[in-house]
């Protein structure tokens, strides 16, 4: 079985996608990862990197080849990616929900719990509504991009079987709700 996670920005996929990982033994791929190294390679941050793939659409291309090749080649593992569900339609797809300003303030906290702020990348991520605002652009560069070159949106609740409304659990309860939701389909 190969698990793809999807959601809104502060949802906590990064954090269950990898518990999950864990608790099934299972290796984890984060793509988001792997486009912010492809940026940096670039000298970019991601912000640009994904601004640059609204007109190159090999920032994209790149590595949803590889999404495409993992699903072919794999099984038993955890992606996180935006598009994962989509160049691996046999995955179980999960998508993780939260407020918007209460994703945006779990992701201003973890940018002031992190010493060197590799994830704010310089971009002045210094409150919770510039946190919005940022969340906002990347939005709406994504959603450009991927109806640009695929013709899908992401955020179409459609495309998942499993949806989980992360806003006022813990990281515990979400992965115990995750979990619950696919325990049956591991054993099966």
């Amino acid at each position: 079985m190969i698990i793809s996670f999807n959601g809104d920005a502060g949802a906590g996929k990064s954090t269950i996608a990898k518990k999950l990982a864990e608790k099934l033994g299972w290796s984890r791929y984060y793509i988001g990862g792997i486009r912010r190294q492809k940026a940096k390679e670039r000298g970019m941050t991601l912000a640009e990197y994904n601004k640059l793939g609204e007109t190159d659409p090999s920032t994209d291309l790149e590595v949803d080849k590889y999404q495409e090749g993992l699903g072919e080649k794999k099984d038993n593992f955890v992606i996180e990616g935006r598009t994962s569900w989509h160049f691996i339609p046999h995955s179980l797809k999960i998508y993780l929900e939260v407020d918007k300003r209460e994703g945006a303030q779990r992701i201003f906290n973890q940018l002031s719990k992190q010493a060197d702020n590799n994830r704010n990348e310089g971009s002045g991520l210094d409150s919770v509504e510039k946190v919005l605002e940022s969340n906002k652009r990347r939005l709406k560069s994504d959603n450009k991009r991927y109806k640009k070159y695929f013709n899908i949106d992401v955020h179409n609740k459609k495309h998942y079987n499993i949806i989980v409304n992360t806003t006022n659990l813990s990281e515990k309860e979400v992965l115990e709700a995750v979990y619950d939701k696919i325990k049956d389909k591991l054993d099966a």
